[in-house]
């Protein structure tokens, strides 16, 4: 006698159904879910790159200071850009913020490099060659990831494009004329910097007085509706502090 195997039945829920819920029910009745209030970290990322971004670019610029300005400038990089934006883009991870966690995460990692770079030249253990094509190459490769995190922004609101389209053409002009050793590059790509520092000020100034006085203050363009000034903003930064756990299930 031949064996002639039946095929699979579908599983049924408790309202005697058959469909895909069923397969998923004893794990529905058996969940938890807890909500923790998460503040947006894009605010601490912003503000942290906006800082030493600033102060960074406008010495490239040329505003102020002498050729050995930078090696007094990497405790400010190295800490408020690069740890305050790691800080922010493993807090973007919790939040479940791809955009943030990759830009803030990558340019978090640049300024600490920047930073040990800078002190390990006014240390004496590194000689800063002239051009500095290696730096140059730091440069280009976040652009390329930079450019990439301005198309995705798009998506989520303006000025936070902004922001990103400003850094990638600046990291791309900085390094092309560093590799060129071109000091038009240069200095082009340093206004890009410190514009890019202005639009992530105002960026991260206006998501902090949305998320305290809840309401929109400043616009900065959020995709899929008007935040307009004065009124409860589309989509809430953050929950309300306190909010309580909800569960689910047994």
């Amino acid at each position: 006698m031949s064996h002639m195997s039946r095929p699979a039945q579908p599983m049924r829920g408790h309202d005697g159904h058959d469909g895909h819920d069923g397969e998923f029910e004893f794990w529905r009745n058996h969940a938890t879910i807890s909500l923790q209030p998460v503040a947006a970290p894009s605010i601490l990322g912003l503000f942290g790159f906006a800082a030493a971004t600033f102060v960074v670019a406008t010495n490239l610029a040329g505003w102020y200071g002498s050729s050995a300005t930078p090696q007094f400038l990497f405790p400010f990089a190295a800490f408020t850009g690069g740890l305050a934006q790691l800080l922010a883009g493993m807090w973007a991870y919790r939040a479940r913020d791809g955009l943030a966690t990759a830009m803030h995460g990558m340019w978090g990692a640049f300024w600490l490099a920047y930073g040990l770079l800078f002190l390990l030249v006014a240390i004496g253990v590194l000689t800063q060659p002239t051009p500095f094509v290696a730096l140059g190459y730091w440069f280009v490769a976040m652009a390329a990831v930079t450019w990439s995190g301005a198309v995705a922004a798009l998506a989520v609101n303006l000025g936070l494009a902004g922001v990103l389209t400003a850094l990638a053409a600046g990291a791309t002009t900085f390094g092309v004329g560093q590799i060129a050793d071109s000091s038009a590059w240069r200095t082009t790509g340093a206004w890009f910097f410190i514009v890019a520092a202005l639009i992530a000020w105002y960026v991260a100034t206006a998501m902090m007085l949305e998320g305290t006085f809840r309401r929109v203050i400043l616009p900065i363009g959020k995709r899929g509706g008007v935040n307009v000034p004065g009124r409860e903003p589309r989509q809430s930064i953050q929950f309300v502090a306190g909010e309580p756990g909800i569960k689910v299930g047994q």
